[in-house]
């Protein structure tokens, strides 16, 4: 029986069933376990016409830092955050935590994937607080996979030789306005570009699909 090849111009089938969602946090520290997470933001991704990967939906949530949580204040000065500022609009951990996970759900329904995956730059710091945060509200359907992530610095030094998310970008020549680094929201959006971009560059270059060798 001759083998079906896979629609990948399908999102579901360029990441083993996996959604991408680009996320990023800003915090009072270093530590997940005990620093206060204080802004996330998150963007998924679809498939275009062509089978380009794009960005689709996006969430950002201003948080509340939980009972009990370490405030750093050299944390606070390098991303000039005011927590106490009314103008944040912040929001507990369990409304934001568990409205991003609605509509990672909903995106992956949409897309036909069976789970999710963080993509970050310098995944492992912001998959720690999100998973931190998830357990300290007990949230319920989490829908990433518990520790696989596609890292955008990992990838970056592959595609262009650049970790620090800025240099990565200016590569990819994608603007990147440094007034507005150390927002989740914009640093969200400017690894969303990236990733995209690398995606497809890989893609243009005739590296995915890979085409399996014929049998002699």
């Amino acid at each position: 029986m001759e083998q079906q090849t896979p629609d990948y111009h399908l999102l579901k089938n360029r990441f083993r069933g996996y959604l991408p969602v680009i996320i990023d946090v800003e915090t009072a520290g270093l530590n997940a376990q005990t620093d206060a997470l204080l802004e996330i933001a998150a963007i998924t991704v679809k498939m275009d016409e062509n089978g380009y990967l794009v960005p689709d939906q996006k969430c950002h949530y201003h948080i509340q830092p939980f009972e009990g949580a370490n405030i750093n204040q050299d944390s606070l000065k390098f991303n000039g955050i005011d927590i106490d500022n009314p103008l944040r609009g912040a929001v507990p951990e369990n409304i934001a935590i568990p409205e991003m996970f609605k509509m990672v759900r909903k995106a992956m329904k949409d897309q036909g994937c069976q789970r999710a995956v963080i993509v970050a730059h310098n995944a492992a710091f912001d998959q720690g607080f999100l998973q931190a945060a998830s357990k300290r509200i007990n949230a319920k359907r989490d829908p990433f996979h518990p520790f696989a992530m596609f890292d955008t610095a990992t990838l970056a030094g592959f595609m262009y030789g650049q970790t620090v998310l800025v240099k990565a970008c200016q590569m990819a020549n994608i603007a990147f306005d440094g007034k507005q680094a150390h927002s989740a929201l914009y640093d969200t959006e400017k690894t969303t570009e990236l990733f995209c971009t690398m995606v497809n560059r890989l893609k243009d270059l005739g590296g995915y699909p890979i085409v399996p060798p014929q049998n002699a």
